[in-house]
This record gives structure tokens, C-alpha cells and sequence, in this order.
């Protein structure tokens, strides 16, 4: 017998979702950003488009802790030539352009610029098309999506259709200047989109769910992890264990530890870090985690998932509640004392009796 409890899961979710002050951020930054880019009189000529991207495009972000920014990723897609700009003169390219609009507010990183907004950071990653005609489809791309709708549309898949029946992803990848390995890379947003897209499907709506509150068990446990792995590469760990046919996102969350804790048991052992190919292009995203800080992160993880097996075989709430919040804190409901009556944590129901939907990754 299984325990998936989906009505607590449904309010723990709800409750760990960016909150409307930071999703309205979100908007007026995007937007003001774009025009700003459109109406620039030395960066226009070479823009092409500029679209979201990151755990919120993907449907898999979770709310800040401890005061902290929420961060979004925006792609900005150029006719830059590699040919003729190395990294370090690419970004600085849009140099005068955040002087001029966010002095103060802005730094630089490795392969992109961090831009400080109230609530949110936006990373503005400077990205170049390898040819004409791949300007055209992300400009037609950027046109298409519906880019500043920051909440999850359940009804709509994470990946549009082109009107040729070509799925808009299939397009070569863009070039991304590094900075600090002084070289162009590949990158491949749209891959990484239309590979969440299917794995969300595959899982019944519930896998987005599963990153949301695996990120959580990271922040909630912060203290007792290493720095990495954290943000993406922890999500496409997630996406490389969570099975398909999950049916509830408890199942997903214990399912996805375990099969982490097997999987990687001989690279932690060894203190090695295992190769993780990113999605669409030959690049490792685990490559900047030391080997040590992954035997150590999977030391918890084996941990987790055994606390994760015995709260989901529980035979009621009132046993299961309180090892779910062991691992996901206080923002995973309490059980009633007893067989009926409301919570002690006042807003949640006494989550007894009724079926409970988590709905396949919602924002609101």
C-alpha cells in the first residue's frame, strides 16, 4: 500500500511557487528590457530576438528563500559573428547599453550578465544565430511565443508548433560566448524546452512537479549540502532519473531518489562526478562540481530516499505528514491530530476524505 497524498502535495506545491509580486517583476522587467533592446540605436541593427528562458519558461521554478532574487533567464539572440568578435568583445558590446540603463544594477558573468530587479534577477545571456536563416526562425520564434505569460497554462504544451508542422526547436544550436574559457559554445534553449515538454507528458503532467519539490528538498537542506549541484544541474539529474508513467508526484519524489541513489552510487564511491551531456549539444553540465561534493550530495540523497519510501508506504497522514516535512519543511501541511477537524497550520485543509489534484504544473 502507497500513500500519495495529492491534496497535501497540491498545497506544498502552491506554496513554494514564485508569488505574484515577483511574477509581476518578472513582466515588467521582460518587457521593459525588450523594448529597450528593440529601440537601441547600435544594438538593433544586429537583435534578433529575445525570448525566455530557464526553470520558469520550463515550468520548473520554485520560490526564493531567505529573501533572496528569483532568477530568470532571457535569451538574447544576435547576428553576431564568432569569426569576428571573441567572447570578451561580444559581451562587451552590450556594455554602454546596460550603462546607460541599469548602471548600478548589472554585473557580469562567465557567459552572461546578471541585471538586479526588486524581487528578481534577470540573466541576459548574449547568444549568436549561426546563420541567417536560424535569425529568422528565433525571430519568428520570439514573435510566436507568448513570452510574458509567467504562469502555467496547463492547457498548452511547454513547446509550440510552427505553422509548417515543424516543431520550432528543430533549429541548429546557437553560439554562446564563455568568457572565462575565452571560447564559442553551443547552446540549445529550445532542445532543453522540448525535452521537458515530452518528459512532462510522459510522466502524466506530474514531472515538473517532481524538480519543483526536489529543488525545495535542496533549499529546505541547504545547510547540509555542498554548494552543487544546484539549479540546472540538479534539474536535468532529476530528468535523467525520474521513470516515466509516475502517477502522483510523491511517487515521482521517491522514485527519482532512489534511482539517483543506485544510479550513482559507483561515481560516489569513487568520488567521480558522471558525465551529463546537456540536451542537444555535447556539453557536460556537471562539469564545474567537484567529485567530493557529489559523493556528498548523494550521501543526503540516499538518505532522503528512504525517509521518501517509508512517508509514502505509510498506512495514514498522520504517519506520513510529518516525514514529508522533514524533508520538505514547514511548507509541507501538518496532518489533523485526529480523523477529522483542520490543520494546525492555519489556510490548509484536513486534507482527509477528498481526492486532491496537483495539477500538472501550475504557477497559481
Amino acid at each position: 500500500m502507497t500513500l500519495p497524498l495529492p491534496k497535501y502535495f497540491a498545497d506544498f506545491l502552491n506554496d513554494i511557487r514564485p508569488t505574484p509580486a515577483q511574477r509581476a517583476d518578472m513582466i515588467e522587467g521582460h518587457t521593459r528590457l525588450r523594448e529597450r533592446l528593440e529601440s537601441d540605436t547600435q544594438l538593433k541593427t544586429g537583435f534578433v530576438s529575445m525570448f525566455l528562458q530557464g526553470s520558469y519558461r520550463r515550468h520548473t521554478a520554485v520560490r526564493p528563500k531567505d529573501g533572496k532574487r528569483a532568477d530568470v533567464d532571457l535569451i538574447v539572440v544576435t547576428r553576431m559573428k564568432e569569426s569576428e568578435f571573441t567572447p570578451t568583445e561580444a559581451m562587451a558590446c552590450f556594455k554602454p547599453f546596460l550603462e546607460k540603463h541599469y548602471k548600478g544594477k548589472y554585473r557580469q558573468q562567465g557567459r552572461s550578465f546578471g541585471i538586479e530587479m526588486s524581487t528578481v534577477e534577470m540573466d541576459l545571456v548574449i547568444t549568436a544565430a549561426p546563420s541567417e536563416a536560424e535569425a529568422g526562425v528565433y525571430s519568428s520564434l520570439s514573435e510566436s511565443e507568448d513570452d510574458l505569460h509567467f504562469d502555467e497554462d496547463e492547457t498548452q504544451p511547454l513547446v509550440k508548433t510552427a505553422l509548417d508542422g515543424l516543431p520550432q526547436w528543430k533549429t541548429e544550436p546557437l553560439r554562446i560566448p564563455d568568457r572565462d574559457l575565452g571560447r564559442w559554445q553551443d547552446t540549445h534553449p529550445l532542445v532543453q524546452l522540448s525535452w521537458t515538454n515530452q518528459k512532462n507528458a510522459r510522466c502524466s503532467g506530474h514531472y515538473v512537479n517532481v524538480v519543483k519539490a526536489l529543488k525545495w528538498w535542496r533549499l529546505v537542506h541547504a545547510s547540509e549540502l555542498p554548494d552543487r549541484p544546484k539549479s540546472y544541474p540538479l534539474e536535468h539529474l532529476i530528468g535523467d532519473c525520474c521513470p516515466d508513467g509516475i502517477s502522483s508526484v510523491a511517487e515521482g519524489v521517491v522514485r527519482t531518489l532512489e534511482q539517483f541513489s543506485q544510479r550513482y552510487a559507483f561515481h560516489a564511491a569513487c568520488n567521480q562526478v558522471p558525465y551529463a551531456p546537456d540536451r542537444g549539444v555535447d556539453q557536460n553540465v556537471l562539469a564545474r562540481i567537484d567529485g567530493k561534493d557529489f559523493a556528498k550530495f548523494h550521501a543526503q540523497v540516499v538518505a532522503a530516499a528512504k525517509k521518501a519510501r517509508k512517508a509514502f508506504e505509510s498506512s495514514d497522514a498522520q504517519t506520513a505528514a510529518p516525514l514529508w516535512r522533514e524533508l520538505f519543511g514547514d511548507k509541507f501541511p501538518r496532518a489533523p491530530d485526529t480523523g477529522g477537524g483542520s490543520s494546525s497550520k492555519g489556510g490548509f485543509t484536513s486534507h482527509e476524505g477528498g481526492p486532491g489534484v496537483v495539477r500538472s504544473g501550475r504557477f497559481a
